[in-house]
C-alpha cells in the first residue's frame, strides 16, 4: 500500500485483525537504517491478531519510498516529521515503534510532540550516535561512498555491495532468497538518503534525559541479548534513565522482530495492551 501525505508518498505494510474489526489503538512501525518496512513481515499478522490495526513504512529513501537527492532531507527532524503525519494518519493515540536509527526518529516525533503518541518503543536503539565495532564498519563504508573519482554516489553504492555487503552475507549463510532481496533494496535505496542517514547515525547527540524530562508517553526499550550495535548494558541503562520498562529478547541480536518474531510480538502486544488498560 501507498501513504499520501503532504510531505510525499511512504511505502506501507499493513496488517489488520482477521475479523477486519479494529479493537484496539494502532501501531506504526520505523524501520533502521539500511532497513525497510520488510524487516517487520513476521510479526506484523501476529501483533495485528491482538485486535490492531499494525502499518510498517519505508521512511523517505528507504527501498520503495522515494526521496530527494537533498542531505538535508534525511535529518533526523525531517524524518520525523515524515512520520509524525502518517501517525497521525493513522489515529489520534499510535503505538509508535523505532527500530535502531528508526528509533531515534521516533524519539524526535515525541521531543518535537509533532503527534499524538500512546506509547513509544525503542528496539534496538541506543541514546545518541551509533558506537563500537559496528559504528567502525559504518565509518568504514561512509568513507568509500564519499571517496571521490570511482562514479556516481549510486556506483559507488554498487561497488561497496559487490565488494563487501553482498560477500558478507553470503559467508554468514543468509539464504540465497534474503540476499536477492537485501541486494535489490540496497540498490533501490537513495545513494544520498545512504550517505546523510549514515552520517546521522553516527553523529545524533544522546536526548535521553531530554526525553526523560517529558514523561508525555509510556516507554519501552527492547533488545536482543545479543545485540551487536548498541551494547545491551547501554541500553539498559538508557532504559533506567528514562524509567521506561524493559525486556530483552533471548536468542536475538540487533533485530528481534526478524531473529524472535515470536517472543516479539508477544512482548509489544503486552506492553500496548497494558499501557491502553492503564489510559482506561
Amino acid at each position: 500500500m501507498t501513504l499520501q501525505t503532504n510531505r510525499g508518498e511512504f511505502a506501507a505494510l499493513e496488517a489488520l485483525p482477521g475479523s477486519g474489526v479494529r479493537e484496539r489503538q494502532p501501531a506504526l512501525l520505523i524501520p533502521g537504517y539500511t532497513g525497510s518496512k520488510e524487516d517487520f513481515l513476521s510479526v506484523l499478522q501476529p501483533l495485528a491478531a491482538a485486535g490492531r490495526q499494525v502499518v510498517a513504512i519505508d521512511m523517505r529513501g528507504q527501498h520503495e519510498t522515494p526521496g530527494p537527492e537533498h542531505p538535508d532531507a534525511y535529518d533526523i527532524a525531517a524524518l520525523a516529521a515524515d512520520v509524525a503525519l502518517i501517525a497521525d494518519q493513522l489515529d489520534d493515540g499510535v503505538h509508535l515503534l523505532g527500530h535502531s536509527f528508526g528509533g531515534l526518529v521516533a524519539r524526535e516525533i515525541l521531543l518535537a510532540q509533532a503527534a499524538q503518541v500512546s506509547s513509544l518503543t525503542l528496539m534496538s536503539s541506543g541514546p545518541g550516535g551509533l558506537t563500537g565495532p559496528r559504528a567502525a564498519v559504518l565509518k568504514a563504508m561512509l568513507a568509500e561512498l564519499a571517496t571521490p573519482g570511482h562514479g556516481s554516489l549510486q556506483d559507488q553504492v554498487k561497488r561497496v555491495w559487490y565488494a563487501h555487503m553482498e560477500p558478507e552475507a553470503v559467508a554468514d549463510g543468509v539464504p540465497d532468497p534474503i540476499v536477492d532481496f537485501l541486494r535489490t533494496r540496497m540498490l533501490a535505496s537513495s545513494p544520498t538518503g545512504l550517505l546523510s542517514m549514515g552520517e546521522n547515525v553516527l553523529g545524533c547527540p544522546d536526548r535521553t534525559q531530554a526525553l526523560a524530562s517529558l514523561g508525555i508517553a509510556p516507554l519501552l526499550v527492547v533488545y536482543g541479548e545479543d545485540d551487536d550495535a548498541w551494547d545491551p548494558a547501554i541500553q539498559e541503562d538508557m532504559a533506567l534513565q528514562l524509567g521506561a520498562e524493559r525486556v530483552c529478547i533471548p536468542g536475538a541480536a540487533h533485530s528481534p522482530a526478524v531473529e524472535a518474531p515470536e517472543t516479539t510480538a508477544s512482548t509489544l502486544t503486552q506492553f500496548w495492551n497494558a499501557t491502553e488498560c492503564r489510559r482506561r
